[in-house]
């Protein structure tokens, strides 16, 4: 009993300063940076990529949201890569205004989005006649707030080649489990991008709304393998020694599932990715760590071993808590002492935290409660789909079901009308 209460201290102070970085890391989004100077001074051409499977009832409402930037038109390109549709996706986009790729994949396994960029991509590259300097990769069911373009293209002015936007949520309060999502997107955004940005270190791109310059790309094509395309392309950049940007005010809205089915799928799939990382990247993020000496570099490192390994460390504390008690070597009040240090950081904690960044960032607190109340049971459940993915992992691609009918005008309305009822008060 001795060992194991030897083991239990030792995977407590790994865990323990493990989030005490984290929080200290976290810190950083409260810092005010100033604008990065120039190192170019001119309008990029941008061509915005649109990867969408069966996906007629939203792609219009984007290309609508990404012909009213507030850049010049002639600059910029949308295309839609018509994704195995078996829908009006392709003529819904043609009459919108956007540019075709029509994409049939037979192989199931290469039948996802990091495939077709990948088939887009190269065959960009490939073309002598290519003028883009960057793209933008957009998923089907978002809306662009019209600054997107202008703000990528400053982030581009500024040197950077790699930037993730804003993701907000177009339908944070639909359900319980879009006010997760809601929730969670607004924490990742402040406390991991944002606070990274300020630190120095490497933000993440997150799945839809960022910027490459395609030079960045122009050796190697869009080379991922993963079902999470976008953790790997940062993973990879991390281990190059490159920085990845973020950018506030490039504002893309997503819309996230309402029911607990799709979630659950979706997440599942996210998380598979995140272990498919784990296996395939661990080693060289480690080297890359040794051989660079940077702390942006044990960032990215401490990014994928804060994923399922710590979360094996954490299950392994509370069995080792378990028969530490049982072995009555521990008393009933420090058990349960033991077992709420785990408890209220999870589940409790996050809602604080969510409340302090909603006031902070002027989201709809009124509107979100449920969520807030709920927002326990949406992490629960993710722990959960973590644990089962440890064993079972599914890494067919399932299509997640779009329907939301909004409009980038609806959401700046929304906007305005907040501001007013703060302004009256």
């Amino acid at each position: 009993m001795q060992y194991l209460y030897m083991v239990q201290q030792a995977l407590v102070w790994i865990i323990t300063i493990y989030w005490i970085y984290q929080l200290i890391i976290s810190l950083c989004s409260f810092i005010t940076l100033k604008d990065k100077p120039k190192v170019t001074d001119k309008k990029h051409k941008f061509v915005a990529i649109v990867p969408a499977h069966n996906e007629e009832n939203v792609v219009g409402n984007l290309i609508a949201s990404l012909k009213n930037q507030d850049y010049p038109k002639e600059l910029y390109d949308i295309y839609v890569i018509a994704d195995n549709c078996t829908d009006d996706t392709e003529k819904v986009a043609k009459n919108a205004g956007a540019k075709v790729f029509k994409r049939i994949e037979e192989d199931k396994a290469k039948q996802t989005k990091g495939f077709a960029l990948q088939l887009f991509l190269n065959k960009l590259l490939s073309n002598p006649k290519m003028d883009y300097d960057a793209f933008c990769v957009f998923d089907a069911d978002n809306i662009v707030d019209e600054h997107f373009i202008s703000a990528m293209n400053e982030h581009l002015c500024q040197g950077e080649d790699v930037v993730q936007g804003y993701r907000d949520i177009k339908n944070p309060s639909d359900s319980w489990i879009s006010a997760g999502y809601a929730i969670f997107y607004w924490t990742m955004n402040r406390f991991y991008h944002l606070a990274r940005y300020n630190a120095g270190l490497s933000p993440l791109i997150n799945g839809t709304g960022f910027m490459v310059k395609l030079d960045a790309i122009r050796d190697t094509g869009w080379d991922t393998n993963t079902l999470t395309e976008d953790i790997e392309f940062s993973l990879k950049r991390i281990i190059q020694g490159h920085k990845l940007g973020w950018a506030t005010d490039a504002i893309c809205y997503d819309e996230q599932p309402i029911k607990f089915k799709p979630s659950w799928s979706q997440r599942s799939r996210w998380t598979i990715g995140h272990l498919q990382c784990m296996q395939e990247y661990t080693a060289d993020l480690a080297k890359s760590a040794v051989k660079n000496k940077t702390l942006m570099n044990f960032d990215g490192l401490l990014y994928i071993v804060g994923t399922a390994p710590m979360f094996v460390i954490t299950i392994l504390l509370l069995v080792s808590n378990a028969v530490i008690y049982l072995g009555k070597e521990m008393t009933t009040s420090a058990f349960v002492i033991n077992i709420l240090r785990y408890i209220i950081p999870t589940f409790l904690l996050p809602i604080f935290t969510a409340v302090m960044i909603m006031i902070i960032d002027k989201k709809p607190i009124k509107k979100m409660w449920k969520g807030l109340l709920m927002y326990p049971a949406f992490l629960g459940s993710w722990l959960l789909i973590n644990f089962k993915c440890l064993f079972k992992r599914d890494t067919t691609w399932e299509k997640i079901e779009h329907n939301r009918d909004v409009k980038i005008d609806e959401v700046h309305e929304k906007v305005k009308t907040k501001s007013k009822e703060k302004a009256m008060k």
